[in-house]
């Protein structure tokens, strides 16, 4: 049907708006600090076809591959079988999911007895089983990792609130009532959603509702076309690696061939690396979400909505039994860390068709560090995930001290840490001066979190990268700083492997610190103020200014 352009405008921005609540509701509902102050979720709304309309800008990687994990539960149980009260549940990575912590919620909405759309969220939650508390660094296999639940059709009734799946849960994990408390925060933001989905449709009249979520996928579409067909035909290559395997030294490669023709993209990751026996494998959808980020990132604006509409003219060839679409059973919870490199290598490649469009590479590293403490009857477990500093672009230094781009957290402030856990205590938070690579553009700074264990009984866990392979700059600028942690023992300072679990003791010392970015351009072509004003910023110190961008010498 043609639809009013007046009630379109007003349509489309209130579903986008209705995401967004959702989002903030999830947040502010939620019980753990990796959801309630990280903000590690996400929401969105879907059409009845389970195409993204809206989505509440939060976690890129979770949001790129939703239309998947949701028609895995459809396959099952086709819409039409739907009841009042029903929802779909999953977090299998081999199903459309991506990793075990990450539940997909999908309620349906109905009106007037129909399902006309479904609102969706997803939450990484702190502890979801598996053979340690919050991350399994060392699991061999998927089984290892937590509680899988393959995609099904449950009833909030029937099931929930008391129900067989609640009861389940909870007698699955440590932290039961954190977890819970966030699934109970993903039903709510759902709530939300549909509640507002309704309201647009009585006003409206439900044809009318529909009719413009499928011109804003559409606009979306028609947007991102566009861009692309700016950039010149042709096959550009980026290619980008992890540290190692946390067994072996040797680094895996991610390839990228990025092709361009017309208003199409088609990314080949041919060459990359084989899948690995620890957890850095990542499932396909997890893969597809890595590879559209980039893509709208860099060669799209801000104002263009991420739906299903921006994700059609890209397509991925991915090799099978690779680091990027592994086969089952192999582990995947740091798959992240695959994930970063395929948004490098997609972003070095766009670097040679449209060099002021793309960012140098950032720090992008998911630092997950989980420290747990069992007292002998109650388990205690904080994840902090952990950013770093972009890379520099073409004409902004890169940002500091932030989420990377596919994940988008937020830091943990210290007194919510303080409020919620006695076993440790953080000393300090602060940035990293020298860690952003030099350039035209300089990168963005790593920072430092201290911690002193208080209780016996803790152990730290974490899954990291580099800490052997700097970030590269582009254009002549400088790498980044790599990543480092250490734990101080009785005076004696010990380096703690990136990729694995340490046990604690009272009194220990544990430093993070985590990289820059690196830099864009030459550094000699840096403005001399820039340079004087990260110096009086404590950016820069004045020995590094001298050795990369030879600060002084025109004085001398």
């Amino acid at each position: 049907m043609t639809i009013d352009p007046v009630d379109h405008a007003v349509i489309s921005q209130g579903i986008i708006a209705a995401a967004r609540e959702m989002g903030s509701k999830l947040v502010r509902s939620a019980y753990s600090t990796v959801v309630r102050e990280a903000a590690d979720a996400s929401a969105a709304l879907l059409d009845r076809d389970g195409r993204i309309v809206a989505q509440a800008e939060m976690i890129p990687m979770q949001l790129g591959s939703m239309t998947a994990t949701w028609q895995a539960c459809v396959d099952h149980h086709p819409v039409e079988d739907l009841v009042e009260g029903d929802f779909y549940l999953s977090n299998d990575p081999y199903n459309g999911a991506q990793h075990i912590p990450d539940v997909f919620i999908f309620q349906p909405v109905f009106f007037e007895g129909r399902v006309i759309a479904f609102a969706a969220s997803v939450a990484h939650h702190l502890e979801f089983g598996g053979a340690a508390a919050g991350i399994v660094a060392d699991a061999t296999d998927l089984y290892q990792e937590g509680l899988r639940l393959p995609p099904a059709r449950w009833n909030l009734k029937r099931d929930w609130f008391g129900g067989p799946l609640q009861r389940l849960i909870a007698k699955n994990i440590r932290v039961p009532d954190l977890t819970l408390g966030d699934l109970n925060a993903q039903f709510a933001a759902n709530g939300v959603g549909a509640g507002r989905l309704k309201d647009l449709a009585a006003k409206y009249g439900v044809a009318t509702l529909e009719a413009s979520m499928a011109e804003l996928i559409a606009y979306s579409e028609r947007r991102v076309r566009a861009a692309i067909a700016e950039i010149p035909d042709g096959t550009w290559h980026g290619e980008d690696a992890i540290d190692d395997d946390g067994v072996h030294d040797e680094p895996l490669i991610i390839r990228a061939a990025v092709t361009v023709k017309g208003d199409t993209i088609h990314v080949d990751f041919a060459g990359t690396s084989d899948q690995v026996a620890r957890n850095l494998n990542s499932p396909l959808s997890s893969t597809h979400s890595a590879a559209f980020t980039p893509i709208k990132a860099a060669l799209t604006s801000a104002d263009i909505p991420f739906n299903h509409g921006m994700t059609q003219p890209v397509t991925l060839s991915v090799p099978y039994v690779s680091l990027l679409n592994p086969k089952p059973p192999a582990p995947v919870h740091a798959r992240m860390l695959a994930c970063y490199r395929v948004f490098n290598a997609v972003m070095k490649a766009l670097s040679q068709a449209v060099p002021e469009k793309v960012i140098a590479c950032g720090f992008d590293t998911t630092t997950a560090l989980s420290m747990t403490s069992f007292d002998g009857e109650r388990y205690r477990v904080v994840t902090e995930v952990l950013g770093g500093g972009y890379g520099g672009s073409r004409h902004l230094d890169g940002v500091s001290a932030v989420g990377g781009p596919l994940a988008n957290c937020t830091n943990t402030p210290v007194e919510a840490l303080d409020l919620d856990y006695d076993f440790f205590r953080l000393h300090e938070y602060s940035l990293r001066p020298d860690s952003g690579g030099a350039g035209r553009t300089r990168g963005g700074l790593g920072y430092t979190r201290i911690y002193e264990i208080l209780k016996p009984g803790s152990t730290l866990t974490m899954y990291a990268d580099r800490f052997k392979l700097a970030p590269k700059g582009l254009f002549g600028g400088n790498q980044g700083q790599c990543a480092r942690c250490t734990v101080e023992r009785a005076g004696i300072v010990i380096d703690v492997a990136p990729k694995g679990i340490t046990p604690l003791e009272t009194g220990d010392i544990i430093t993070i610190m985590t990289g820059g970015g690196a830099g864009y351009g030459d550094p000699g072509e840096r403005e001399a103020t820039l340079i004087s004003e990260d110096i009086a910023d404590g950016f820069v110190t004045p020995g590094a200014a001298r050795r990369d961008y030879r600060w002084g010498e025109a004085a001398e």
